[in-house]
């Protein structure tokens, strides 16, 4: 103590120290305030970190460097270069003249397209086993993308039938995120490896390495399997026991999607260009094209929706908005995390304004206190406005989904937030078919039963629910 207290008493001693300190910290704000205002990102944000940078100018500078806006735009070339390298699919006829299907085409390169099935997988108890079974038909390739890979009971079993199938001489690829998946190691995954199949990992840490900003934001939050082009997975589950209802009383509450069609085509492109950004490796595209099954139209209109930081479109953002914009009867909305921006607030409460059907069904508790209070934080523009708010309470709601009218529905991986839309690569189907759509409201529909209405006159305490509501309300436009 008393060697800091001298060190303490050594630097206010240095003539003009007091100048020095002002001027430093003046041209720290110069050089890094100015850098993040050409970020153009939103003012709240931008404010925010201008005002967390000046008043903690050291602590705050390395929660900047660690956790602030970060831009991939080189790696995005390398991206697309191995992209363009597959053969795209036109758009059927009459397509652009649909605007919701010309704008996901437009943002995000992925031609609009058709499926021949489409089946609902209401948690993991539907999903796994729909997953294996799949993976046990595969002739040529499996390809799997996922946030979370937990060595659980439920990860053991998918590990045990892609090593299966890579024995068998099926090429299997598997990309997993290094931060979600960091339960997991290579070691895990050795007898994949053994047996001939792949492993590569998504953003691994760079900590090590002092002048390069380690990867905490930036994600693959995807949840996506591609099999022989012809069989396609995607929603919100991932691969641990939390999402299996048949092991856990607390299991998630979580929807996904089993897929057959040309739509496959896209999600496999999609794992291409990740895994060849991932791996910087694309000796493999060829193989994959010729392994291709021939185009084969179905009956529902479906669009691989796509959105990550190496785009400045905000695809799936935009998607949302723009499909509550069209509505014209219903909007209905679940998710765990609802952060919205001004935009798509602006939709939500414009078309319940408007008179249309619009219902928001969240988590009752979240698995973070912060996000619950920051959620809640919005219900009394939305009540005002008239939009129903439901809060879901048996188990985690997990589920991703947006309804539109009668014959819309936008089903996948990314949450009504700021992190979903901006910082993490994420991925969702928009189909149009009134048979799915009509399948999803009974869904919701039970989902709600579950779920009592959130009323404008509820009890609100100032030091235990306003207070930290406004509070977690002020950290949303951070990252």
């Amino acid at each position: 103590m008393s060697l800091l207290l001298h060190a303490w008493d050594a630097l206010w001693a240095i003539p003009h120290i007091r100048t020095w300190l002002t001027v430093g910290w003046a041209l720290y704000m110069l050089w890094l305030g100015g850098w993040i205002v050409l970020q153009k990102r939103e003012p709240a944000a931008t404010l925010s970190w201008l005002i967390s940078l000046a008043a903690l100018p050291y602590i705050g500078f390395f929660i900047y460097y660690v956790l602030g806006p970060q831009r991939i735009v080189r790696h995005r070339a390398r991206r697309q270069r191995h992209y363009a390298r597959l053969p795209r699919e036109a758009a059927g006829a009459g397509d652009e003249s649909v605007e919701l299907r010309t704008l996901a085409h437009a943002t995000t390169g992925l031609a609009p397209s058709t499926a021949r099935e489409v089946r609902l997988l209401v948690d993991g108890g539907h999903k796994y086993p729909a997953l294996l079974a799949a993976i046990a038909q595969a002739r040529e390739h499996i390809h799997l993308e996922y946030y979370i890979y937990n060595p659980d009971r439920t990860g053991g079993a998918l590990l045990d039938a892609l090593v299966e199938r890579a024995r068998a001489g099926v090429k299997v690829r598997l990309l997993v995120d290094a931060m979600g998946s960091k339960l997991a190691n290579r070691r895990y995954f050795a007898p994949l490896l053994d047996a001939g199949g792949e492993l590569a990992w998504f953003h691994p840490s760079r900590l090590p390495l002092p002048w390069r900003r380690p990867w905490l934001n930036l994600r693959t939050h995807r949840k996506l399997v591609e099999i022989d082009g012809k069989i396609g997975f995607l929603g919100g589950i991932n691969i641990t026991d939390e999402e299996d209802e048949r092991l856990r009383d607390d299991a998630y509450r979580d929807l996904h999607l089993r897929i057959e069609g040309d739509v496959v085509h896209a999600l496999q492109d999609v794992f291409v260009e990740d895994w060849a950004y991932a791996t910087e490796r694309s000796d493999f595209v060829g193989e994959v094209v010729r392994t291709m099954p021939s185009a084969q139209a179905g009956p529902i209109r479906a669009q691989l929706l796509i959105s990550g930081p190496d785009s400045a479109w905000e695809a799936i953002h935009r998607m949302h908005v723009s499909a509550i914009h069209a509505a014209t009867r219903r909007v209905w909305l679940t998710t765990p995390y609802f952060v919205p921006g001004e935009a798509a607030m602006m939709a939500l409460t414009s078309a319940a304004l408007g008179g249309l059907d619009v219902r928001l069904l969240v988590p009752k508790i979240s698995d973070s206190r912060l996000v619950t209070w920051c959620v809640r934080s919005y219900y009394d523009d939305l009540l005002a406005a008239g939009v129903k708010v439901y809060e879901y309470g048996p188990r985690m709601l997990h589920s991703k989904t947006l309804l539109v009218d009668d014959s819309m529905a936008i089903i996948g991986s990314a949450n009504f937030d700021n992190r979903s839309f901006r910082l993490n690569f994420e991925s969702s189907l928009l189909l149009e078919d009134a048979g799915i759509a009509a399948e999803l409201a009974q869904l919701i529909e039970r989902e709600l039963a579950s779920a009592p209405r959130v009323r404008a006159d509820r009890p609100r305490p100032l030091l235990t629910t306003r207070l930290p509501e406004a509070l977690a309300r002020l950290l949303a436009p951070l990252p």
